[in-house]
């Protein structure tokens, strides 16, 4: 139950950021690009991890050293995830039958799916509002040679609204292929 529920929404969430990277990177709107998405994936996930801890008090579950998270396509490596549950509603983080309220990844986030990468030090997915932010001195999407940095990229899910936030001491900056675009 946990590698479903989970899978579902981290699956999901990586995915749109990916996709909103490739539709900057291509000059597409994001909606465009996020319209073959959805929140009931049906594909196998697969969590390794060097240890998983389980705080079914504090309704979380920690997975801890070398993440590695896969469900078709999409990987996600991290040195850390911290899956939360709701509170209410009752099931159990121990066995993953609890409804997610919000994953959590640090610790050199890396987010692979077909042709997409995207990396940064931290990322955060919340159920309710279905924003995924990924974030850290540097977040870069790629989709070959097209390339889009800043330090915090935010989706939102709902909208289909992708917005990068520029560094501090700088700007957001895209380099786009010119024999990348798709005719």
């Amino acid at each position: 139950m946990l590698g479903q529920r989970f899978g579902t929404c981290a699956s999901v969430a990586i995915l749109v950021g990916l996709a909103a990277a490739g539709a900057a990177a291509a000059q597409e709107t994001a909606t465009g690009r996020l319209q073959g998405l959805s929140l009931n994936s049906g594909l196998p996930i697969q969590i390794e991890s060097d240890r998983l801890e389980v705080v079914d008090a504090e309704s979380k579950a920690i997975f801890d050293g070398n993440v590695n998270v896969s469900q078709g396509p999409t990987l996600l490596k991290a040195g850390k995830m911290t899956v939360y549950y709701a509170s209410e509603g009752g099931g159990s983080a121990a066995t993953g039958s609890a409804n997610i309220d919000r994953l959590e990844v640090e610790d050199k986030v890396y987010i692979k799916s077909n042709t997409q990468v995207a990396t940064g030090d931290r990322g955060t997915f919340d159920m309710a509002s279905e924003v995924l932010v990924l974030s850290g001195k540097e977040v870069v999407l790629s989709e070959g040679k097209n390339v889009l940095v800043g330090c915090k990229l935010t989706v939102n899910m709902k909208s289909g609204r992708a917005q990068v936030d520029a560094c501090k001491s700088g700007r957001v900056m895209m380099s786009i292929s010119p024999n990348s675009q798709k005719k």
